[in-house]
């Protein structure tokens, strides 16, 4: 005869029934609970059904038993083992509920010891217990409690959402818990680790265990508020982009505002921009992107971006405070350079930004100020920014309205002993500054402050003519006279030689004494100087062997002009 059908004869006069590790199953539970609610005789009042497996419905089944008041069972044991019955005693007490009947079980704010939390996760372990959803946040979790909630991942249960948000678990918590999120038998399809202290090398983990887990059903991973490093984000989204993998939703950032700056920034720039550490925003690709979530984005942990160009982007006084708020309110920003030419700050824009480079909490090393329409009074205030111990090492405000005086103003922070700046550009176009950058290291001087430039003994190297004529006809080159003596000219070097004689500049000296030149190297000088624009005066050269020809072609201008050796 069948235990049930024992249990159901109203003759049976049974009180205890132990069937504790008997390999009982869903059906098992539903026999007994038929068995005795079908019999109003049943005397049982104690049931030991531990280490069986209920399934789904078999723990309701018993507790509606329990709770029916014409059935005198009282006494249910489910729980195998003492841990497990005093975790569900606390959830009992803590909670007021009954956690084997719950599929979600929220614990935040309730600070949970290691003896505590791993009571609870015998308590998941048991298979009596189907709670699916786990909230621990702000629970006091430490790398400890990792491990134990590992070995809870790594049986065969029904834990599918686990949030542990908001505890100090740290790189070495992560790593612990890999071990349960490796594990074939993990069923976890929701993880939240925002605001735990998380590292690169805590990335490095979640990425090993979900690429190494080709079961692994982990779809949904939220890690705002932690700190990925250099490739953590890069590592998360080749997990997305694996199609072998089924995770397809996750968290970076911690606001509503960051996250609609990253989706706008997604379509304008087709490229997720937690991927870039260069920002190129320039002819407003921002578009009608406001301010402030651009700054959210910036200040998000997961923005990596070390510089920002947002050139010719009509960016006014307040888009520059939602710049310097984003940069002065993030001390962990890694922004090392910004670009913000064409853009008119205004007097208040232009405060803004030298209060930036003024922070000694700063990074920034690069401020680009072209076209910004700078004034002499802009000048009065970084001449004072440049007197401090400032991070800027470059600076550029070219093609600005500074003038002379603006200039004089400046030089008063550059003279300081406490000036750190390395870099400050004034010239026009790019040609002109790669010019001057050739020169300074082949002169050890910056030509700006020359106006007799000494290129002797082959110091002119293969700078382009363009280059060159583009720094001499800037308004802050002062250059009158050029010196060529003792150097091997080539063809294309007169070529360059050329090219600024055929622009209106300063230059009204120009000599190649000992410096051989050939019939075509000669002629390319000549040919300028007839030209209106040629301001030069004075061309001394040796005759090192020109033809008649190239000699004849500079006989006309051979005047107090010229001269040759």
């Amino acid at each position: 005869m069948k235990i049930s059908d024992l249990l159901g004869n109203s003759q049976c006069r049974l009180h205890k029934l132990d069937v504790s590790e008997c390999s009982i199953g869903e059906e098992g539970y539903k026999c007994l609970y038929s068995a005795v609610r079908s019999n109003p005789e049943s005397h049982l009042i104690e049931l030991d059904l531990r280490g069986n497996d209920p399934g789904e419905t078999g723990v309701k089944l018993i507790y509606q038993l329990i709770q029916d008041h014409k059935c005198k069972l009282n006494t249910v044991r489910l729980l195998s083992s003492s841990s497990a019955v005093k975790a569900f005693e606390y959830l009992t007490e803590t909670l007021g509920i009954n956690p084997l009947l719950q599929r979600e079980v929220n614990l935040s704010d309730h600070k949970l010891d290691e003896s505590r939390v791993n009571q609870i996760c015998d308590l998941l372990k048991d298979k009596h217990c189907h709670i699916n959803t786990l909230i621990l946040r702000d629970c006091g979790l430490t790398e400890e409690s990792c491990s134990a909630l590992a070995s809870v991942l790594s049986s065969n249960i029904s834990v599918k959402e686990l949030d542990m948000s908001n505890n100090h678990l740290q790189d070495s918590g992560v790593k612990k818990l890999q071990t349960g999120l490796e594990n074939i038998h993990c069923q976890l399809q929701k993880l939240s680790v925002s605001e735990c202290s998380i590292g690169e090398e805590g990335y490095k983990c979640l990425y090993s265990a979900v690429r190494s887990n080709p079961e692994s059903h982990l779809i949904e991973l939220d890690l705002r508020g932690n700190d990925p490093g250099e490739t953590g984000v890069k590592l998360i989204y080749q997990l997305i982009q694996d199609h072998k993998c089924k995770l397809n939703t996750v968290r970076f950032l911690k606001t509503r505002a960051a996250e609609e700056a990253c989706d706008h920034l997604c379509k304008a720039l087709d490229v997720n921009p937690l991927l870039l550490k260069e920002l190129n925003l320039s002819h407003n690709k921002l578009g009608d992107l406001d301010g402030e979530k651009l700054s959210a984005l910036l200040m998000d942990s997961h923005s990596k971006v070390t510089k920002i160009i947002v050139s010719e982007c009509s960016i006014g006084e307040e888009g520059y405070k939602c710049l310097y708020s984003a940069v002065r309110s993030n001390p962990e920003s890694h922004l090392i350079e910004l670009d913000l030419r064409g853009n008119d700050p205004g007097e208040t824009g232009v405060k803004l930004i030298y209060q930036l480079i003024q922070d000694h909490k700063c990074k920034l090393n690069t401020v680009r100020l072209r076209d910004c329409g700078l004034t002499e009074e802009s000048c009065s205030a970084l001449a004072s920014v440049l007197s401090s111990n400032i991070s800027v090492k470059e600076l550029d405000m070219s093609n600005n309205h500074l003038q002379d005086s603006g200039v004089k103003k400046l030089q008063t922070g550059l003279e300081n002993i406490h000036c750190q700046l390395q870099k400050l550009r004034f010239l026009k176009s790019c040609a002109a500054e790669e010019a001057c950058d050739h020169l300074c290291k082949a002169l050890d001087v910056n030509p700006l402050l020359l106006k007799e430039l000494n290129l002797s003994h082959n110091k002119l190297g293969d700078l382009d003519g363009e280059k060159l004529s583009a720094l001499l006809m800037d308004s802050h080159s002062k250059v009158t006279k050029i010196i060529l003596n003792d150097c091997e000219l080539t063809e294309n070097q007169c070529s360059a030689l050329a090219a600024v004689l055929s622009c209106k500049t300063l230059v009204k000296e120009m000599n190649l004494s000992n410096s051989p030149l050939m019939d075509s190297g000669l002629k390319h000088i000549c040919d300028q100087l007839e030209k209106p624009q040629c301001q030069l005066q004075i061309l001394n050269f040796n005759q090192y062997g020109q033809s008649y020809e190239a000699l004849d072609s500079c006989s006309r201008f051979m005047n107090s002009s010229i001269t040759q050796g």
